[in-house]
């Protein structure tokens, strides 16, 4: 039988992980990701349930001799880790040319983290890691916002070789809105009548990406175009 102190122990770790796992996941689920509010939490109760079963293996197996008892909380930890690098794994998704989830496959792995810490009683760390993570997760999305960055997108162009737009023309309308183009290829389509490029867009502006799409339109000789922003 677990004594009282045992018992108010390990409620005291799950209540706490289960806090520490769902303040992380209520700005995930503001931000309106997939895996918000209850997996955070989840994950990092369930962390810090599996790290408990390792600080009470004496008490949970008292007809077991003790020298049969090897479970290693740095193995077990391990394994928290690798189960939850598949968890991670299932929210990373890529959208055309643009891979999300990164950020919240992340905070899934600092949230195991942290529930391994809150398991084995290591609070002071555990509260700060909790801090620095919403930290992280809101100031540096406003730092994000504010600092000079490179936006990316891929930029496909069909049109009529009849009527074509000429590489030249095209970089030159690029270069016109901002914007720098690389990494060009090209693709004769529907039996030699329509010619495509693609190419990768870099810009300082996101909005630059919207301009040169009206351009593009306004233009005859396009029949047809995307522009993809890539972003993490």
């Amino acid at each position: 039988m677990f004594a009282e102190e045992v018992y108010f122990t390990t409620t005291a770790h799950l209540i706490l992980a289960l806090l520490a796992g769902g303040l992380i996941g209520l700005e995930r689920s503001y931000q309106g990701r997939p895996a918000g509010f209850r997996t955070h939490a989840l994950v990092c109760m369930a962390s810090s349930l599996l790290m408990l079963l390792t600080l009470y293996q004496v008490e949970l197996l008292p007809t077991v001799p003790v020298e049969a008892l090897r479970i290693d909380p740095t193995r077990m930890a391990q394994g928290i880790m690798t189960g939850i690098g598949f968890l991670g794994a299932g929210v990373i998704m890529k959208d055309h040319f643009t891979i999300r989830g990164l950020t919240t496959a992340a905070s899934i792995w600092i949230t195991a983290a942290i529930g391994i810490l809150i398991g084995i009683g290591f609070y002071v760390a555990a509260a700060f890691s909790t801090a620095l993570t919403l930290g992280a997760l809101s100031l540096f999305r406003w730092l994000e916002a504010i600092m000079p960055t490179r936006h990316y997108a891929r930029l496909e162009l069909r049109t009529r070789i009849a009527n074509r737009v000429t590489l030249e023309e095209l970089l030159a309308l690029v270069a016109h809105h901002h914007c720098t183009a690389a990494n060009p290829g090209y693709a004769l389509m529907q039996d030699g009548r329509v010619f495509h490029y693609d190419m990768t867009l870099r810009t300082q502006d996101r909005d630059n990406f919207y301009r040169l799409s009206e351009a593009l339109a306004a233009m005859d000789k396009t029949a047809e175009f995307q522009i993809h922003p890539s972003s993490e």
